[in-house]
C-alpha cells in the first residue's frame, strides 16, 4: 500500500464520488417546490438537471487530464472548492438564471472531482487484492449516490426547503476539502507540462454538443434540426479530436496509445452500454413505481432501496472475488443476472404486486450492476501507467455517464413510442407499463451485448 493510501483516503475518494452521483439524482424531487419558487418556464426547469449532467460529462477527459498535470490532491481538492461553492449559490439563488449557472459550475466541479477519485484510487492502492476491495467500494458508494437522491431529496425538501439539497453539500464539502489536503499530501503524480489546448477544446466542445443534442430528442423527433444539428456537429468535432490527439498532439489529453491495452478498449465500450442499464434500473424503475404502481417519490425512492443496499453489498463481494476470478467471469455473471432480471420485470404491468413484480427482479439486477460495475472499472483502469491514471478515470467516467446520457433519450424515445401505440390510448396505466417493459426488453439486450464484448477481456487475473 502506498502513501497516500489506506482507510482514510478511501473513505474521502468514497464520499467524493457519493455527492457528486448524489447530485444528479437527488434534485429531481425537488423541481416542483423549485419551480414555484422560482417560477422557470417548462423548458428551463428542465436546465436545472441538464446543465449539471452536461457539464459533468462533457468535461470528465479533461479534469481526468488535469489530475494528471496538477496532481490528484490539487485537483481533487479544486474541483471539491467549485462543488461546494456552486452548490452554495444555488441554495441562495434568487432567480432561474442564477441557480442554472450554479448548477452548471456545479457540474465542472463535479467533472474535476470524479477522475480524481478513481487516479486516486488506481495510484494509491496497488496490490491487487486492495486495489479490487478499493474499486468495489467506490462503485458502491457512487450506486448508493444516486439511489439515495430520491430520498434524501424527498426527505430534505419535505422537513426543511429544496435549498437544503444544495446547502447540505457546503459543510460536508468543506470537511472534504481538509481531509484532501493533508491525508493526499503523498499522492501527488501531478508533472508539469503544458496541456494539449486544441485537443482540450475539439474533445470537450464534441462531447458537450452531442449530449446537448441528444438530451434535445426527448421533446423533438431525432430528425428535427434541434437534435441533428448539435448531435452532427459534436461527432464532427470529436472527429478532429482524434486526428489531433493521434498525429499533432505532442502531450495528447486522451493519448490513443492507451486504446491498445484491452482493457481499456473493451472496458470503455462496455461502460458505455452499461450507462444505459443503469438508467434503465434507477430512472426507468422509479417512474414505473410512480406512474404505474401509483407511489410517491419519496415511497417510490424507498421501494427502490432494497435494490441499493444489494448493489452495495454484491459490489464488495466482486471486490474480493475479482483477484482470484479475473474480470471475464465476473462480467459473464452479472450480465445472465441482468438478464434474467430485466426478463422477469419486464413482464410487469398495472396489476403487478410490489414484491413479485419489482423488488424479486430488481434484486436480481442489483446484484448484476453489482458484480459487472466495479470489475468493469478496475477492467478499463488496470494496466494503465501511473502518469496517465487520471486521463483514464476521466474516460471510464465519461463513457458510463456518456453512455447514461444517450441512453436516457433512447429509451425514453423507445418508451414513449411503445405507450403511444398501446391499446386503450397512451393516458392508461397499461399503456405506460407497456412503454416501460419495452425500457426492460432492451435493458436486457444491452446485458446481453455486454456479455459479448466482455469475452475481449483478458481470462483469469490479467484484467483486475
Amino acid at each position: 500500500m502506498k502513501a497516500g493510501s489506506g482507510p482514510g483516503v478511501l473513505v474521502l475518494v468514497c464520499a467524493c464520488q457519493f455527492m457528486v452521483i448524489l447530485d444528479a439524482s437527488i434534485v429531481n424531487v425537488a423541481l416542483p417546490s423549485v419551480d414555484r419558487d422560482l417560477g422557470f418556464t417548462a423548458a428551463g426547469l428542465a436546465w436545472v438537471v441538464n446543465g449539471y449532467l452536461l457539464t459533468f460529462a462533457g468535461l470528465m477527459l479533461l479534469g481526468g487530464r488535469a489530475a494528471d498535470l496538477f496532481g490528484h490532491r490539487r485537483t481533487l481538492a479544486a474541483g471539491m472548492l467549485l462543488f461546494s461553492a456552486s452548490s452554495l449559490v444555488g441554495g441562495l439563488a434568487t432567480a432561474p438564471q442564477i441557480l442554472v449557472a450554479a448548477r452548471v459550475v456545479q457540474g465542472v466541479g463535479a467533472a474535476l472531482l470524479a477522475p480524481a477519485t478513481l487516479a486516486v484510487i488506481n495510484t494509491g492502492f496497488t496490490g491487487g487484492r486492495e486495489r479490487a476491495r478499493a474499486f468495489g467500494a467506490w462503485s458502491a458508494a457512487g450506486g448508493v449516490g444516486g439511489m439515495a437522491g430520491a430520498v434524501a431529496g424527498g426527505a430534505l425538501t419535505t422537513g426543511l426547503s429544496w435549498r437544503w439539497v444544495f446547502l447540505i453539500n457546503v459543510p460536508i464539502g468543506a470537511v472534504l476539502i481538509v481531509v484532501a489536503l493533508t491525508s493526499l499530501s503523498g499522492a501527488r503524480t501531478g508533472r508539469r507540462e503544458p496541456l494539449d489546448l486544441p485537443g482540450a477544446v475539439t474533445g470537450t466542445a464534441g462531447l458537450a454538443a452531442l449530449i446537448y443534442g441528444v438530451m434535445q430528442s426527448t421533446g423533438h423527433g431525432w430528425t428535427s434540426a434541434r437534435v441533428a444539428g448539435p448531435a452532427v456537429a459534436g461527432l464532427l468535432l470529436l472527429a478532429v479530436f482524434l486526428v489531433v490527439e493521434g498525429r499533432f498532439a505532442a502531450r495528447p489529453l486522451m493519448p490513443l496509445r492507451l486504446f491498445r491495452i484491452r482493457g481499456v478498449a473493451a472496458g470503455g465500450g462496455m461502460l458505455l452500454l452499461f450507462g444505459g442499464i443503469a438508467i434503465a434500473m434507477w430512472y426507468f424503475t422509479s417512474l414505473f413505481l410512480q406512474n404505474v404502481l401509483g407511489y410517491g417519490a419519496l415511497r417510490a425512492g424507498l421501494g427502490q432501496t432494497p435494490a441499493a443496499v444489494m448493489f452495495m453489498l454484491v459490489a464488495r463481494l466482486a471486490a474480493g472475488l475479482l483477484p482470484r476470478t479475473g474480470a471475464r467471469l465476473l462480467v459473464l455473471a452479472g450480465c445472465g443476472c441482468l438478464l434474467a432480471g430485466f426478463g422477469w420485470l419486464s413482464q410487469a404491468g398495472a396489476g403487478s404486486g410490489y414484491v413479485t413484480g419489482v423488488l424479486g427482479p430488481t434484486l436480481l439486477v442489483a446484484v448484476g450492476i453489482g458484480l459487472t460495475f466495479p470489475t468493469l472499472m478496475a477492467a478499463t483502469t488496470a494496466g494503465v501507467p501511473e502518469g496517465d491514471a487520471g486521463v483514464i478515470g476521466g474516460l471510464a467516467n465519461t463513457a458510463a455517464q456518456a453512455g447514461g446520457a444517450v441512453g436516457l433519450a433512447v429509451l425514453a424515445t423507445v418508451a414513449t413510442a411503445r405507450t403511444q401505440a398501446a391499446p386503450g390510448g397512451p393516458a392508461t396505466t397499461a399503456a405506460l407499463a407497456a412503454g416501460y417493459d419495452r425500457v426492460f426488453l432492451m435493458a436486457a439486450g444491452l446485458g446481453l451485448i455486454i456479455a459479448v464484448v466482455g469475452l475481449l477481456l483478458p481470462r483469469g487475473r490479467a484484467a483486475s
